[in-house]
C-alpha cells in the first residue's frame, strides 16, 4: 500500500463525498501512488454520516475502509484508530469538512517520496474564521510554543503526513489523555512545514468547543512540560520570602512604636490570598493524580462497533 488517508468523521454528513472525490482525485494523479486506501473513522456521529460512508464503501469497495466507534471518543482517538489499521507506507490525516485543501496532498507526497521527509506538516498561517476562533487558537498555540515545543507552528496543525516509521515510534507510548501533535514533534524526526490558509467551513458547524481546547492545552502541558510543578515551587519560595519580609517589617515597626496596619482587614486579605494559592496548588496536584489514575486504569482509547475493510 503506497498511501493511506485517515479521515475522522463527526457530524460531517454532506461533506464526506466531496472530500472523498477531491482526495482520491489527487492520489490518482500522483506518480508514486499506485495503490491507496481511504479510511473513514466515524467518531459517534449522530447524523447520516455513516450512511454516506456506506454508500462510498459500496461504490469503491477496494479503496474505502470504514471504522465505526460505539460512541464519541474524540478526534484524537479517531486518528489513532486510523493509524493503527492503516497499511500505507505513509499516512495522511485530513479533516472531513474541506477546510484543509486536498490539493496539498500532492506536495506532501512529493516531500516524502522525493526528499525522504518522514513528517510533513501543513500549518495554518491564516484562517477564514471568526475573530474569536482566531484569537483562541493563537493563544493556545503560543502557550504550547512557550511551555512545551518551541517548533510548534503558531497556527497549529491537523493536516499531516507521517511515515509508518514515525507512527510505529510514537504508537508505543500508551498515554492516556495524549497530545497527538506533541507526540509527532516529540519523535525528533525532521519536519517539513507547508503553510496554507484554512478556508471557511461551508457545510455543518465546528464541534471544537472552547472547553475542548482548554482540555487539549492541559493535556499538552501536563504531558510534555514541568511548568506546573516548577510554578508551584517558585510560587512557594516567593510567598515565603514575602512573608519573611513582612514579618521583619512588622517587628521593626513594633519596636519603633508604630504598627502599620490595624484591624481584621489585612488579616482577611492574607488569609484569602494564601488560601486561594493553596487551592490552586491542590488543583495542580489533583490534575496530575487524576491523569496518573487514568493511566493506571489502562482503559482503551476507543471501542469499535463495526469495521468495513
Amino acid at each position: 500500500m503506497d498511501c493511506s488517508v485517515v479521515i475522522p468523521v463527526y457530524f460531517n454528513a454532506g461533506s464526506l463525498r466531496p472530500t472523498f472525490n477531491k482526495v482520491s482525485e489527487v492520489l490518482e494523479k500522483h506518480s508514486f501512488v499506485k495503490i491507496y486506501e481511504i479510511i473513514f473513522v466515524d467518531d459517534g456521529s449522530g447524523d447520516a454520516s455513516y450512511q454516506e460512508m456506506l454508500e462510498m464503501k459500496n461504490a469503491y469497495p477496494d479503496v474505502v475502509k470504514l471504522i465505526k466507534f460505539t460512541r464519541n471518543f474524540g478526534q484524537l482517538a479517531a486518528i489513532k484508530a486510523g493509524y493503527y489499521y492503516a497499511k500505507g507506507n505513509c499516512i495522511i490525516n485530513i479533516s472531513a469538512d474541506l477546510q484543509d485543501p486536498p490539493e496539498l496532498i500532492s506536495q506532501m507526497l512529493d516531500e516524502y517520496y522525493y526528499n525522504g521527509i518522514q513528517i510533513v506538516v501543513c500549518t495554518r498561517e491564516d484562517r477564514e474564521e471568526s475573530w474569536y476562533r482566531k484569537t483562541t487558537s493563537r493563544f493556545f498555540y503560543m502557550a504550547m510554543q512557550k511551555l512545551t515545543f518551541p517548533n510548534m507552528p503558531s497556527g497549529g496543525f491537523d493536516f499531516t503526513l507521517v511515515s509508518k516509521l514515525v507512527v510505529n515510534s510514537f504508537s508505543k507510548n500508551f498515554e492516556a489523555n495524549n497530545f497527538w501533535q506533541g507526540q509527532i514533534l516529540w519523535t525528533g524526526y525532521p519536519v517539513k512545514f507547508i503553510p496554507y490558509k484554512r478556508i471557511k467551513r461551508e457545510i455543518g458547524t465546528s464541534r471544537w468547543t472552547f472547553s475542548k481546547k482548554i482540555k487539549y492545552l492541559l493535556d499538552g502541558v501536563m504531558a510534555y512540560s514541568y511548568f506546573p510543578l516548577r510554578f508551584m515551587t517558585v510560587a512557594g519560595i516567593v510567598i515565603f520570602l514575602l512573608g519573611l519580609i513582612y514579618a521583619i517589617t512588622i517587628v521593626m515597626m513594633y519596636f519603633m512604636g508604630n504598627v502599620p496596619f490595624k484591624g481584621w482587614a489585612p488579616i482577611m486579605i492574607l488569609v484569602l490570598v494564601l488560601a486561594g494559592i493553596q487551592m490552586l496548588m491542590l488543583g495542580i496536584i489533583g490534575e496530575y493524580l487524576w491523569r496518573t489514575l487514568d493511566q493506571v486504569r489502562g482503559r482503551p482509547d476507543f471501542l469499535i462497533e463495526k469495521m468495513e475493510f
